[in-house]
């Protein structure tokens, strides 16, 4: 899906990249062309500040997004989740990333939360990017405390996982 979306606007990497970071924050359009996240809308100004584009290439982009009957209901469904991520070292959590190879593959989520629950490790929240809307989508696992060597070794030696990395 992802690759459709940015195959919409493969004439303009300056639209592509405000799809992105649309995407990326879980921000929405509304019925009047607005980005939004909730009921708080966001300037299109900061948006084109951010990403380093002229502020009417987000107008373009949002107005290309209504105007298209795949694109509407998507970016105007899309909302964003809190995530602890940020707030890992603050709340004394840890983070693990996982890269896998194949992110389409049933039950990578069961298989690694299953390792850390078998060492009786309180798990926070999961975020697994979906890979129909990221290039190379990853999964994070926030949990109490550290991770165990052997835990982290196991988890590695699993056969989908390509990397891991913890902070």
């Amino acid at each position: 899906m992802f690759d459709e979306i940015m195959a919409k606007f493969a004439d303009s990497p300056s639209q592509q990249q405000v799809i992105r970071l649309l995407l990326e924050r879980g921000f929405s359009v509304n019925d009047d062309g607005r980005v939004v996240s909730g009921g708080i809308e966001i300037p299109n100004t900061g948006i084109a500040r951010e990403i380093g584009v002229d502020r009417r290439v987000v107008d373009t982009t949002t107005d290309a997004i209504l105007d298209d009957d795949q694109l509407r209901p998507i970016f105007q469904n899309i909302s964003a989740i809190p995530s602890l991520m940020d707030l890992a070292p603050v709340l004394d959590l840890t983070v693990l990333t996982v890269a896998v190879v194949d992110a389409d593959e049933s039950g990578l989520v069961a298989t690694v939360t299953s390792e850390i629950a078998s060492h009786d490790i309180s798990i926070r929240q999961v975020i697994s990017e979906d890979p129909e809307f990221t290039d190379n989508p990853r999964m994070y696992v926030i949990v109490d405390g550290d991770l165990p060597g052997k835990l982290l070794n196991d988890i590695r030696h699993l056969p989908f996982v390509q990397r891991i990395s913890v902070a």
